[in-house]
């Protein structure tokens, strides 16, 4: 596969899906309680996309995945599939929502708590967060996939946490996944120079122990080895001549 550069026109409909992967990340929000169970909000989110957006779950059925969105909990980090335990006070949640309009993916996640959020989770998904911001901050025409990625690293472990490096980041348009990989490690100065007009993603996946993963059984659910806490958070970004332009920003901003 290889990278694609968005016309303006392209880049409208990038917008437009970016636009209602958040939204769907703001609606859901009220329903993360104790007690619900993650598939109870995948139906949920489920039928907001497809019958208030009318637009399509591209999780649901992508390479056999059975769901419409991602939901990984606690010691999960990446690709959980939603089910039937119910969501207790202090869980730490991802969601993870890619839609499909028009032939294009918007693709975002962020992080929820159940109740009242542990210490721990709570330093952990603020330092998910920034360390995505310090990535997408090195964007733009001219500039390195290296520099993402050294940008990511470093402040994550300055902040005694370790990023995950068996998933990254990727291009994306009308395909889900697209050249080039976004890796949250690195070298500046190494790696693809980015050019105005592509699209892609920056999600690191930050644990609380070790940077070692491994995939269950189910062939999606990938966790932490030593079962300590991850978080993640994830936009999709538009690279412009002058910088970029992030795509998935929910009502808050963020």
């Amino acid at each position: 596969m290889t990278v694609t550069i968005k016309t303006p026109e392209e880049q409208e409909k990038m917008r437009i899906a970016g636009r209602l992967a958040a939204d769907v990340l703001d609606m859901i929000g009220d329903y993360v309680k104790p007690g619900i169970t993650t598939d109870e909000l995948n139906k949920i989110c489920h039928d907001y996309i497809t019958g208030v957006q009318n637009a399509v779950p591209a999780p649901l059925k992508y390479r056999g995945f059975p769901k419409s969105i991602c939901t990984s909990v606690n010691h999960v980090v990446c690709h959980g599939i939603p089910g039937d335990k119910k969501l207790k006070s202090g869980d730490a949640m991802n969601i993870d929502i890619t839609v499909i309009k028009d032939g294009y993916h918007g693709d975002t996640s962020r992080m929820f708590f159940v109740g009242k959020a542990g210490i721990q989770a709570q330093r952990l998904a603020d330092v998910a967060f920034d360390g995505m911001w310090h990535g997408i901050e090195e964007l733009g025409a001219g500039k390195h996939l290296g520099d993402v990625g050294e940008a990511i690293q470093t402040f994550v472990e300055k902040n005694r946490f370790s990023v995950v490096r068996e998933y990254c980041g990727h291009g994306i348009g009308r395909a889900f996944h697209e050249d080039p990989q976004v890796l949250h490690y690195g070298n500046r100065g190494s790696g693809m120079e980015l050019k105005s007009g592509m699209t892609l993603t920056v999600e690191p996946m930050i644990n609380a122990g070790k940077r070692h993963v491994r995939l269950l059984n189910d062939g999606w659910t990938v966790v932490t080895k030593d079962h300590s806490l991850s978080a993640q958070w994830e936009h999709t970004v538009l690279i412009t001549d002058s910088g970029y332009e992030v795509l998935t920003l929910g009502a808050d901003a963020r």
